[in-house]
């Protein structure tokens, strides 16, 4: 599959880079190496390493820790991190913070350690309660005694995009919902992206992530008004998402294309700054009440809001098509286009398959309503119509 790669495309995703916008970013395979003294530089002595329950025991884990240890810092770990982490989970990294006298945060691994981490620096310091920092919330004041740790995020799958941005998604388990919590003053001092961190991801894992990346892509762009920034980052991730996924997945160890997914997951999160959209809302209710993989629930529900979307946004789908190099920019080709993709890398067909029932269809529609997603859906939705969408996503997505 590689033999149409031209060598300078492939050179430019294994070339070390710098970026400085939005935040720091060093991207370039090996790049984690760095680390310890990028740390000191930083002014951290003693960073609290955040992570999942099912990364704990994983090389990279063991490897960050040892960098760290090498650079003369006091690093702590913290795993207690759920893949839909809960508003207990931040408790107890809270408390793992303080005990530790730790000074910065480190999240390492896919979506739900980058939500981890950011949550656990937005309480570490503070008495707000959690659900003060919810998106549509007044943001908490924060006194000069109590700044936010210093936060820096490594991501090792290509899907979430949620490293350069402070937000991150919540469940509440006493409401059994998902909730969007931040603050403005919480930055993400640097971001590793190191393509040799993907490189052992499995390719059912590697799909799931890439869906959710290109998800994110569609629906940022998708979202109205006028943000040219967010646009152009949305449809330069799509392009490097339609390039690369089908190629990370079948070729595991091809390094440019993890480069590629890399890149193209990290624009893409940029992007959803803009908002999202349906998939998200729906997917948010659907993954706090049945715990499943959030980037597989995004793409086994994509083309079933993208029927709902498409029609009177031509202009959109014309440039999605363009930057997915389709020679045919209708929207239903373009959503053909992606159940093709979907297929080729063994996405199920419907929610049934990941184990939703159906009689829980109308309980997610309301709950997807409340969501901030929903907010920034290109087209209109009631309940009933996304009662509907659910109850056709569980049946036969596509």
């Amino acid at each position: 599959m590689t033999e149409d790669i031209g060598t300078a495309e492939r050179d430019a995703m294994l070339a070390p880079q710098d970026w400085n916008f939005p935040v720091p970013i060093a991207y370039g395979p090996g790049r984690m190496a760095e680390i310890g003294a990028r740390c000191v530089r930083l002014g951290i002595r003693a960073p609290l390493v955040v992570t999942d329950h099912g990364s704990r025991d994983l090389p990279f884990i063991a490897a960050l820790t040892a960098r760290l240890a090498d650079a003369g810092l006091a690093a702590g770990l913290f795993s207690g991190i759920s893949p839909n982490p809960r508003d207990t989970d931040i408790a107890g990294g809270k408390a793992a913070f303080l005990e530790g006298g730790h000074d910065a945060v480190i999240a390492i691994g896919g979506g739900s350690a980058m939500d981890g981490g950011k949550a656990i620096c937005l309480t570490a310091r503070n008495d707000i309660d959690l659900w003060d920092f919810e998106w549509e919330a007044t943001p908490a004041e924060i006194g000069p005694d109590q700044p936010f740790p210093t936060l820096i995020t490594i991501p090792t799958t290509a899907g979430t995009g949620a490293e350069t941005e402070s937000t991150a998604m919540i469940t509440h388990t006493g409401k059994g919902m998902k909730f969007c919590i931040c603050h403005p003053e919480l930055p993400v001092s640097l971001v590793i992206l190191d393509p040799e961190l993907t490189l052992e991801l499995p390719p059912h894992l590697t799909a799931w992530t890439g869906a959710d990346a290109m998800t994110h892509a569609i629906e940022a762009y998708l979202v109205p008004g006028f943000h040219p920034l967010c646009d152009a980052m949305a449809l330069e991730g799509l392009a490097l998402i339609a390039r690369w996924l089908p190629v990370a997945v079948h070729e595991p160890g091809n390094l440019a294309a993890r480069g590629g997914m890399l890149v193209g997951s990290c624009l893409a999160g940029i992007a959803f700054l803009k908002g999202l959209g349906l998939v998200h809302a729906i997917s948010h209710m659907v993954g706090a009440e049945y715990d499943t993989q959030h980037g597989l629930t995004n793409a086994i529900l994509l083309p079933v809001v993208l029927r709902h979307n498409l029609r009177g946004l031509e202009l959109k789908v014309t440039r999605m098509a363009q930057a997915m190099a389709l020679g045919d920019d209708r929207p239903d080709r373009f959503i053909a286009a992606v159940e093709r993709l979907l297929d080729d890398i063994d996405i199920p067909a419907s929610l049934a398959e990941i184990d939703v029932p159906f009689d829980c269809a109308a309980r997610i529609a309301d709950k997807a309503l409340l969501d901030s997603a929903a907010a920034t859906n290109p087209k209109a939705a009631d309940a009933a119509e996304i009662q509907r969408m659910v109850e056709t996503a569980i049946k036969k997505a596509r």
